[in-house]
């Protein structure tokens, strides 16, 4: 015999209540909102976009939610990382555990999984175990093509996101239907070959529209609505107020990507990472990059600007940070001195030279 529905049935759930206007539009209703309730999704960065990401997530009552994050909060992180404060840096936290403890206080019904470790090919894979989506919080390339690796190797979606200046660029990626990031991108661009916000600035508003694009993104992937997925790659400009598309689907079709193609996951393997060594007794770290990398000094210095006060010759280029000291090499190679923290010293890499 056929099973009835029962007036209890038909009750609300009380624990979905605070999503009602939400479960209104339709394409979520109360099915969706029930698989959100039931998802499970990893956050690779917690900084400008991770922080919109984290709080929308949260609010829209995703299941579970692990933050990765290597960094700490700074004070003029203030003007786009949404869930910090000044509290904060007078805590000395980590923005891993700054960003649980604000949304426990926001919905106490998601479980936070903070992370305070930097992302790299030895961990990255037990951090993206059992998860039904990766987002894209970074602020760099070679993590972001590392996100791809682990994703491609083992069939989970992600969402690509970046943003500089106010600009932005958002693609969804369902591995081996999609574009993958290296269908598009063979590698990444070269150590100081390309902007930072450290070097050009973010207006908060485009970290806002980016991070929230990513969001719906992500509700349409956890939610089951993947008829209803853009599957091109959007580019905004907030400044002039303009989006467009691009279909991107013919370099995966027509490409012979060595990531989704042939199985060749040479950011996981560690093959194209950067690594840092800390040098005993100076206080300092060395990182270093992929063999056959080049920078160009002039390019950077030029970048960098006064405050910085660079100086270089064919042999190095030197500049300063805060206390930090950071001496860069023709072949990507750099000592950040003022820190023995291998984290600090590849944050403070990306940031001012770029991966």
């Amino acid at each position: 015999m056929p099973e009835t529905d029962t007036p209890a049935t038909n009750e609300p759930d009380p624990r979905l209540a605070r999503y009602s206007r939400q479960m209104l539009f339709e394409a979520i209703g109360h099915a969706g909102q029930k698989r959100l309730q039931h998802a499970q999704v990893a956050l690779i960065g917690c900084g400008a976009l991770g922080s919109v990401l984290a709080n929308t997530l949260v609010r829209g009552g995703v299941g579970f939610l692990r933050i990765v994050d290597r960094d700490f909060i700074e004070l003029d992180n203030l003007q786009r990382q949404v869930l910090f404060d000044e509290h904060d840096i007078a805590q000395n936290l980590p923005k891993a555990e700054a960003a649980a403890r604000k949304l426990r206080k926001v919905n106490s019904a998601v479980e936070i999984d903070p992370v305070v470790a930097d992302a790299n090919p030895a961990n990255i894979e037990r951090f993206c175990a059992e998860v039904d989506l990766i987002l894209d919080g970074t602020d760099n390339f070679e993590t972001r093509f590392l996100i791809n690796d682990v994703a491609v190797k083992h069939g989970v979606p992600w969402i690509y996101g970046a943003c500089l200046a106010a600009e932005g660029l958002v693609m969804p990626v369902l591995p081996h239907e999609t574009a993958c990031l290296r269908c598009i991108w063979e590698a990444p661009p070269p150590p100081g070959t390309t902007p930072t916000c450290d070097t050009v600035g973010v207006l908060a508003s485009v970290v806002n529209i980016v991070a929230s694009l990513q969001v719906v993104e992500a509700l349409k992937i956890l939610t089951g609505r993947l008829e209803d997925l853009n599957r091109k790659l959007l580019t905004i400009d907030a400044w002039r107020g303009t989006v467009r598309a691009v279909n991107m689907q013919s370099a995966h079709d027509q490409g012979d990507c060595r990531c989704c193609k042939h199985g060749e996951y040479e950011f996981l393997s560690g093959e194209r990472a950067s690594y840092t060594t800390t040098l005993c007794g100076r206080n300092a770290v060395q990182v270093l990059q992929p063999a056959g990398t080049k920078v160009d000094f002039k390019q950077i210095g030029a970048r960098l600007g006064a405050r910085t006060r660079p100086r270089f010759n064919k042999y190095m280029l030197r500049f300063a940070v805060d206390d930090y000291q950071i001496t860069l090499f023709p072949d990507g190679r750099a000592i950040i001195q003022g820190t023995a923290d291998a984290a600090t010293a590849k944050s403070l890499y990306a940031k001012y030279v770029g991966t």
